[in-house]
């Protein structure tokens, strides 16, 4: 590893070894996604169960269970307005072909989108910004792979389907935060894209392409002081940032930045969580784990190039006892939200200290569970089909 692309901890390094509180899932099942709410922190669950459970959050304690979608719930986010609706909803797509809006009051979805009675598995989903705008990213089926538009205010029929914007699994959709209907897409098929979503010509809705040649598993908007850039994490661990106009800036492998022979500041990763960047946090986050369930917060000093050198920041320890698949930055807060394969929600301080004394809280029993039973590198579709089961007493659709 060059000197230039080392790990040094940063002036202000801190950790903690201990959540603030502790909960697991109601179900045998991994923490596949969460989502933050007002006053709930929501969780999908994997197969067997499919569900998404709502933890309060000042005591984490399990509140709701809402059905989620019976064969695989394949993303979840919150989002301020959707349909004229200006409060805080939670929306999820689903292996049957299906995004819907859920209202916690009812128990149920308030509005639930399809395709004409398709039923494509959906891998990803966005809300524009305005609310006005869901889009949808299909599996491949065939040699198709759609990015479908609804207009939720009329869930019934997509407004347009886009089918030669990607070439296999659409994995990832987000709307820019700046930009209204400018789309950010990525796929299996090596490309990152942005596209206009309202165009309803496909050969004019892409607006610029990018081409990683490995398979995209996430990617997101960056804000800078000079603009937006977009990172993106392929299923091989490799990291990327690329211009506003997908011209790639560094791409590498994210395990490589690591600290050794350092007694306190020891750190390997070994997979890539999540990253956060907002207009209101100046630095851009990437959130790294262990297989062991520790896990970190890097930082990059140039995201313009692959030479630059990484800072561990802070790191957690203890919390989990395998993989962390996902991580809320819950800025307001200061508080990080992480959910495991040992079925676990934790919430950590922010940044954390080692003189922190709070306890350690399971608020619904633990379980023992053999890491063995999936490999992280399995595909992500293939986690959610695998031992699927549809309840027919928790079915709503």
């Amino acid at each position: 590893m060059s000197e230039s692309n080392a790990l040094h901890p940063s002036p202000g390094f801190s950790t903690t070894s201990t959540p603030i509180k502790s909960a697991s899932l109601s179900a045998e099942a991994y923490v596949l996604s969460l989502a933050p709410l007002p006053t709930f922190y929501a969780a999908s669950a994997s197969a067997p169960s499919n569900t998404i459970d709502l933890f309060d959050k000042s005591t984490l304690r399990g509140v709701q269970t809402l059905p989620g979608h019976g064969i695989g719930t394949s993303s979840l986010r919150s989002v301020n307005t959707i349909a004229n609706i200006s409060r805080p909803c939670l929306v999820s797509s689903g292996l049957d072909g299906s995004i819907v809006v859920w209202d916690e009051r009812t128990n149920s979805h308030s509005i639930k989108m399809t395709n004409s009675g398709q039923t494509i598995g959906l891998l990803s989903c966005d809300v524009s910004q305005d609310g006005l705008t869901v889009a949808g990213g299909t599996q491949l089926q065939g040699e198709d792979a759609h990015i479908v538009y609804w207009d939720p205010r009329q869930p019934a029929a997509p407004l347009r389907t886009h089918s030669s914007t990607h070439s296999d699994d659409v994995t990832v959709l987000h709307f820019s935060p700046n930009s209204q209907n400018v789309l950010l897409s990525a796929s299996s098929d090596g490309l990152i894209s942005t596209s206009t979503a309202d165009e309803d010509d496909e050969d004019e809705a892409v607006v610029h392409v990018g081409s990683w040649n490995t398979s995209v598993s996430q990617a997101g908007w960056i804000h800078t002081s000079s603009g937006e850039k977009i990172w993106g994490h392929s299923d091989m661990e490799t990291f990327s940032t690329w211009s506003d106009e997908l011209d790639l800036l560094q791409s590498q492998d994210i395990r490589e930045p690591s600290l050794h022979n350092h007694a306190q500041h020891e750190w390997l990763t070994d997979y890539l969580i999540t990253c956060y960047s907002s207009a209101t946090s100046p630095d851009f986050k990437v959130f790294v784990g262990s297989n062991q369930g520790d896990f970190a917060l890097l930082t990059n000093s140039d995201l313009a190039t692959s030479a630059a050198p990484w800072s561990l920041c802070n790191t957690w320890t203890n919390g989990h006892s395998g993989i962390v698949r996902s991580l809320v930055f819950d800025e307001q807060n200061q508080v990080v939200v992480t959910g495991g394969e040992d079925g676990k929600i934790n919430v950590w301080s922010y940044p954390p200290s080692q003189n922190d004394s709070a306890m350690q809280v399971d608020l619904t029993p633990s379980r023992k569970r053999d890491k063995g039973d999936m490999d992280w590198e399995d595909e992500h579709v293939g986690h959610l089909m695998q031992l699927a089961v549809v309840h027919t007493d928790h079915a709503i659709f």
